[in-house]
């Protein structure tokens, strides 16, 4: 008999009566690596993100609760995971295990998100740290990677610590030969302290982050870049030799075609390897995730 569940019931009687369920089915999952998955789709892999409600962040678009519930959100997640042509998912491990349980983790790539703590609103928000998986965990996992946002603001000191946790944690990853997938950004609060945290979206801004973020740690070796798609991409994407993957990011007050455009121009570049993509296809305007995301997949495979 199947360890999988289907119905959301089951998994909240799986975390009571058998968790040990989760370990159980995380060893046996089916895999396929990073390498075999981008070489057998072209040089491109697409991977669902659902990390955000860890941080606090649960607005999508125009709808400041999107993300409120959770089962809803894994009926999208699950929904996205099935459309042909994806590859993996990114997200803490609340969401992940949720979807291991109910079997939607087979034969996907699977990039588990390291630090949530730099919570929506809050007043340390700009030091990212590492709340969620570390290295050991993700490997014990069997999964392919972490990801760790690691935003810059020069005018706050506690970014150093920010950048010091992501170091150790490039480093941590190597050592046990999973990909560090770094998300930098230059940040402040552009209208005082109390304010949201902006990101610069620039293309100087966007080159300067690389280069920090690229000498993070011991090595680069197993080092992956996810950037946003900016304007003069092939200046941006000349300031590393890291592959790339393109994030979606809010798509509030964006014009959905412009966004693809812009996802277009940026997978032009030969080290953009994919597209890292979450509240933008599990919450698009017309409400159809499938569509969303087949549209996405057959822009990359084009």
């Amino acid at each position: 008999m199947s360890d999988f569940v289907s119905t959301y019931e089951d998994v909240t009687r799986v975390r009571v009566e058998d968790p040990g369920r989760f370990a159980r089915l995380a060893a046996s999952r089916r895999r396929r690596t990073v390498a075999d998955t981008v070489s057998d789709a072209g040089g491109t892999m697409m991977i669902i993100a659902a990390d955000h409600p860890a941080r606090g962040a649960l607005g999508a678009g125009s709808r400041p609760g999107a993300m409120a519930s959770r089962t809803e959100m894994l009926d999208r997640m699950r929904e996205a995971l099935a459309v042909p042509g994806v590859d993996g998912v990114l997200g803490t491990a609340d969401v992940l295990e949720d979807l291991l349980v109910m079997g939607a983790l087979e034969d996907k790539i699977v990039f588990a998100s390291m630090n949530r703590g730099g919570l929506q609103g809050g007043s340390w928000e700009i030091e990212d740290r590492f709340t969620a998986y570390d290295a050991r965990a993700i490997k014990d996992s069997g999964f392919d990677g972490g990801k760790m946002l690691t935003r810059i603001d020069l005018d706050d000191d506690r970014t150093s610590f920010t950048l010091e946790a992501s170091a150790q944690a490039v480093t941590d990853l190597a050592r046990h030969e999973l990909i560090a997938m770094v998300e930098p950004f230059m940040s402040s609060r552009s209208d005082g302290p109390g304010t949201p945290v902006v990101n610069d979206l620039s293309p100087e801004a966007v080159i300067r982050s690389i280069h920090i973020a690229q000498g993070l740690g011991a090595t680069s070796a197993y080092t992956w870049l996810k950037l946003p798609a900016v304007a003069e991409m092939e200046r941006v994407m000349d300031a590393t030799t890291l592959p790339t993957v393109i994030l979606g990011g809010d798509p509030v007050g964006k014009d959905p075609e412009a966004v693809r455009a812009s996802w277009q121009q940026a997978l032009a570049r030969p080290n953009v390897r994919g597209l890292v993509v979450g509240r933008t296809l599990l919450y698009p305007h017309h409400d159809d995730v499938t569509a969303a995301v087949s549209t996405a997949v057959e822009m990359i495979r084009g």
